[in-house]
């Protein structure tokens, strides 16, 4: 029956289901994720740094298999570092410009430097343009345990914010909390994988490069969880969730969804992945650090800072600008 419809009809209905799939699940994977936070005792900060962080990274992985099973390494290592543009910029400038996130100096004690970290690692591993074997099995092999560093940072860290953000986690059972877990992020894959779909075949259909596609419509694509995820958090006051999310999904991205494709072998890569689009996410991130720096610093009698419409918009005008960019030099 579909093959009765015109192309461009099954790719807008897939585009549109993909968008309402995302919006659903989204709020009922991160009511599960806070009620399980709740019901083992464990921060929301954590919850975002570990289940929602790999449970909306979870699209990527599985664009980062695919392509290197096809071959298409440059696809994957730009969907990671693409997601991750998109993640700071979108992400967090649009959460920001719908509720102002609150901050805390952890940010810049914990997650911000071990993630500035991985970036320098990572970094250096692509500046050569080629990704080595061991390169990629030191960089997933990292995974677990700045996974277990950032939960064991977080111990004894909490701020008086992050324990009444608690206060607005909704109320239910434990199984049913994890029932909802699974089925939300169930349905995010499901609908973040039509998404793609629809995205990428329509920039088939306009004839752009598959290097392209993993840095902008793949990556947009498989970062609409995050987008989702963070919204609906925010607007419910978890402000951690929205955060710790996007920077564990971050750290995600480059040490597990980046390395996928050089686990099976060395391979080169493009430049320009390095010179551009690595420079642009380490810019976008300095960038987020600094905006949750000043915002601390204006703040400091308070406990803490927000990040507002002004970071918002300074984090979605570079991220549309980047697109800018890779248009004049790429396109």
């Amino acid at each position: 029956m579909l093959e009765s419809l015109p192309p461009l009809l099954v790719i807008a209905v897939a585009i549109v289901a993909g968008f309402a799939g995302l919006i659903w699940s989204a709020d009922r994977f991160v009511a599960g994720s806070a009620a399980i936070a709740s019901s083992f005792g464990v921060a929301p900060v954590v919850i975002g740094l570990t289940i929602v962080a790999f449970g909306t990274s979870a699209p990527e992985i599985m664009v980062s298999i695919s392509a290197s099973l096809k071959g298409a390494g440059d696809m994957a290592v730009g969907n990671g570092i693409g997601s991750n543009i998109a993640n700071t910029g979108l992400v967090l400038g649009a959460t920001a410009l719908v509720v102002a996130i609150p901050v805390q100096k952890h940010l810049l004690k914990d997650e911000l430097p071990l993630l500035l970290v991985v970036m320098a690692i990572s970094g250096y591993f692509l500046s050569d343009g080629i990704l080595a074997q061991w390169e990629a099995i030191v960089l997933i092999g990292a995974l677990i345990p700045a996974i277990f560093l950032l939960v064991y940072l977080k111990k004894g860290d909490l701020s008086e914010q992050e324990t009444t953000d608690e206060d607005s986690i909704p109320h239910m059972s434990r199984t049913m909390a994890f029932v909802w877990f699974v089925i939300g992020l169930g349905a995010l894959m499901l609908s973040s994988e039509v998404l793609v779909w629809g995205a990428k075949s329509a920039a088939e259909m306009a004839g752009v490069s598959p290097l392209v596609i993993g840095l902008t419509i793949i990556a947009l694509g498989t970062s609409l969880p995050e987008l989702a995820a963070s919204l609906i958090s925010a607007l419910k006051g978890h402000h951690d969730i929205a955060l710790g999310n996007v920077l564990g999904s971050n750290m995600f991205n480059l040490l597990a969804v980046m390395s996928i494709p050089g686990l099976s072998g060395s391979f080169p890569l493009d430049q320009s992945v390095f010179s551009r689009d690595f420079v642009v996410m380490v810019a976008l991130t300095i960038l987020l650090a600094v905006a949750i720096g000043l915002s601390i610093w204006r703040n400091r009698g308070a406990g803490g800072g927000k990040i507002g419409k002004t970071a918002g918009c300074l984090l979605l005008l570079s991220y549309f600008g980047y697109y800018v960019l890779l248009y004049q030099t790429a396109i």
